[in-house]
């Protein structure tokens, strides 16, 4: 089965992007590294130690990493979008090549200290039987001190070293002052403002294929913007006209921040000018053809209603599936309902002969997956990671904690799986993959797995070890979990440590040697294992 594009106007290299490519799969067709076997041939664990692994401190914020295309001498660096900074990392030490601050985004906050974030982790792996409700409260305060407010989490860069942000109100573009020098500083290059007809604040940022950023607000509103940021074109795409505004003034009220916006996530991009975005109870294609944004059927464009029990509609950046000419093409999101379904859209034109499935409510649907993990009669499950596709499997994960305490609201349940969910009283626990069968056209349970947890995590498949990763945890300890992406069952983990290697959200990578790389709490790690022969 065909794979997906690689846009040629991004940086050549296995992470370009968040989420990996323009078609938010999460997935490499690269070999990548196994935790060692056990003496009898079996998967194992491995308590990894300092020798075992790069850790580099950043600071608050930095989630994902972005990979670099070749400089002139033959190396990459790594670009990272923090809280407080910028970092370029060397590609294959993680040291620190530059750093450009960003304290004067916010001028009334004081910079945080490496002695602050070990504090941070200290409090986090604090024993909580000894009073359970302090490493809560601890968390929460490490949320609302370091999380608060992050500004341009999704970003990528181009194939000219330059990092593109999506900030809340506008696009900033940072380069080095000698982009053939990789230890060269960072300064801003380039900002941009979006103008008062575009509502709201900038949710995602992705690129099509003429090389044009393209960014979506939490009110609705799609923006291509030129790299250069000498020229834009903005929409509202269908609906945002009648109901985003109220839509978010209500969540604002009811919920107590802007999180839950008539668009919550980011966007996805396929090689013909596709761009797929979520509002709160459906799912849009909308094609951009070099001039402008087209919501005509006649030019390939759709919106579809999907399952929203809940009301706040998808929290997942919607995925592609199937690339080739051959291939059934779909769209991939986990829906609003109570159980999040994994749903699959026809991606282009719905067959002739399709029949509109039970239950669902476009006939565009061609799939509906509850990811109840193992249990069909759990009444509530929703998932914050965007859908981890692989040729024609498509997988999520259990962020639901096992507990909360009392006096904490619900909408605080993310908080236990964010930075607690090593600790046994809140794991979460499942794993839950379907597979869409090209030959009866049906998309069926591939397998659950109630053994493994991924608290937080964007898992991410390598292909040519047909392996799943992701950050898990094991006896108060955080790990990289390897799952078989066939069969659900585990290849091995490694143990990380404390919570220094909390993904805290952020998605697991593989680097251009195989080698699994990930963004934490407050820094980057990397496993000094290669694949095996």
């Amino acid at each position: 089965m065909s794979v997906g594009y690689r846009n040629p106007y991004l940086a050549d290299s296995e992470n370009p992007i968040a989420h990996g490519r323009c078609d938010q799969q999460d997935c490499t067709e690269l070999s990548a590294a196994l935790p060692p076997e056990g003496p009898d041939g079996d998967p194992d664990g491995e308590i990894l130690t300092e020798s075992d692994r790069q850790f580099t401190w950043l600071g608050p914020g930095h989630f994902g990493g972005l990979i670099s295309g070749l400089y002139p001498d033959g190396k990459r660096t790594i670009w990272s979008n923090g809280r407080e900074c910028i970092a370029k990392l060397d590609h294959d030490t993680l040291e620190v090549l530059d750093r450009f601050d960003l304290s004067h985004e916010r001028p009334e906050e004081p910079s945080s200290t490496q002695a602050d974030w070990e504090a941070g982790v200290t409090g986090l792996d604090a024993d909580i039987d000894g009073d359970v409700d302090a490493p809560v409260v601890h968390a929460a305060d490490l949320a609302s001190r370091f999380m608060t407010g992050l500004d341009g989490i999704y970003a990528l860069l181009d194939n000219e070293h330059t990092l593109f942000l999506g900030r809340k109100t506008g696009a900033v573009a940072y380069a080095e002052t000698d982009p053939t020098d990789r230890s060269s500083p960072l300064v801003e290059k380039d900002r941009w403002d979006k103008p008062p007809e575009v509502e709201g604040f900038f949710v995602g940022i992705n690129m099509t294929p003429d090389g044009r950023l393209v960014l979506s607000t939490d009110h609705g509103w799609l923006v291509s913007l030129a790299r250069d940021f000498s020229d834009h074109v903005a929409v509202q795409i269908p609906g945002a006209a009648e109901h985003a505004a109220e839509h978010c003034a209500r969540m604002e009220i009811d919920r107590g921040n802007t999180g839950y916006g008539w668009v919550r996530t980011s966007l996805c991009c396929d090689d013909a000018g596709g761009v797929y975005v979520s509002s709160v109870d459906h799912t849009h294609k909308v094609v951009w053809t070099g001039e402008r944004f087209s919501f005509d059927e006649a030019d390939g464009a759709w919106s579809a209603e999907y399952r929203n029990g809940t009301g706040r509609g998808s929290g997942t950046t919607p995925s592609l599936m199937g690339f080739g000419s051959d291939d059934d093409r779909f769209l991939v999101i986990g829906d609003g309902d109570d159980v999040v379904n994994i749903t699959l859209f026809w991606r282009d034109e719905i067959p002739d002969d399709w029949e509109q499935l039970p239950n669902a409510p476009s006939r565009r649907i061609a799939g509906l997956g509850a990811a109840h993990m193992g249990d069909p009669s759990r009444v509530e499950i929703q998932t914050e990671q965007s859908i981890t596709v692989s040729g024609y499997g498509a997988m999520t994960v259990n962020n639901e904690p096992g507990s909360r305490p009392d006096w904490l609201p619900a909408r605080g349940a993310r908080l236990l799986c964010f930075f607690l969910g090593h600790h046994k009283r809140f794991t979460p626990f499942g794993m839950h993959k379907y597979q869409w069968d090209p030959e009866v056209q049906t998309l069926r349970e591939a397998w659950v797995t109630t053994e493994i947890s991924s608290p937080n995590s964007v898992p991410y498949v390598s292909q040519g070890s047909d392996t799943v990763y992701t950050c898990g945890t094991r006896n108060g300890k955080w790990t990289i979990e390897a799952v078989d992406w066939s069969t659900g069952e585990s290849r091995g983990y490694w143990v990380t440590g404390d919570s220094r290697f909390n993904t805290l959200g952020g998605g697991v990578h593989v680097d251009g040697d195989g080698r699994i790389i990930f963004g934490t709490i407050f820094g980057k790690t990397r496993i000094l294992a290669s694949p095996r022969d």
